[in-house]
């Protein structure tokens, strides 16, 4: 295992932002009849609502081991998102919670740039690779 990824400042940012959904999980388990009633409360039928609130105990703490101790942010990013949007629709725009959808948001936009700087790192690791095949073939080819 590669210990010198975590101490790095893209370490900190993705531990800074995973702490959010770190802190939602204790209260999702420990008060799991509670908010099956309150998700049962936005029209959900009471089965679907404890099936889709293990659902999401389970994208929560899949996104967060990923993005906190794996190289699959992308993954992990893309688990986070498919928890957030939904919940920031069906809970806080009727009644408008705005500083609850503004919160969101902003985690939408970090998890987003995550996914995105994931796609410039893996660009420039696949350039990084090419570049050596094609050092390594020109030393192949003088022989």
């Amino acid at each position: 295992m590669n210990f010198k990824r975590f101490n790095s400042l893209n370490f900190l940012a993705r531990l800074l932002l995973s702490s959010i959904f770190v802190n939602a999980i204790p209260s999702k388990i420990t008060n799991f009849g509670s908010q099956a009633q309150y998700i049962s409360s936005r029209g959900f039928p009471e089965p679907l609502s404890n099936i889709l609130l293990i659902a999401a105990i389970a994208f929560l703490i899949s996104g967060i081991i990923l993005l906190i101790f794996s190289n699959k942010t992308k993954i992990a990013c893309s688990l986070l998102l498919i928890f957030l949007v939904p919940i920031t629709i069906i809970f806080h725009l009727v009644p408008l919670q705005l500083i609850a959808i503004t919160r969101n948001l902003s985690l939408i936009g970090g998890l987003l740039i995550a996914i995105d700087r994931t796609n410039v790192n893996s660009f420039k690791e696949d350039a990084k690779q090419e570049a050596k095949e094609i050092e390594y073939s020109d030393l192949n080819e003088d022989n």
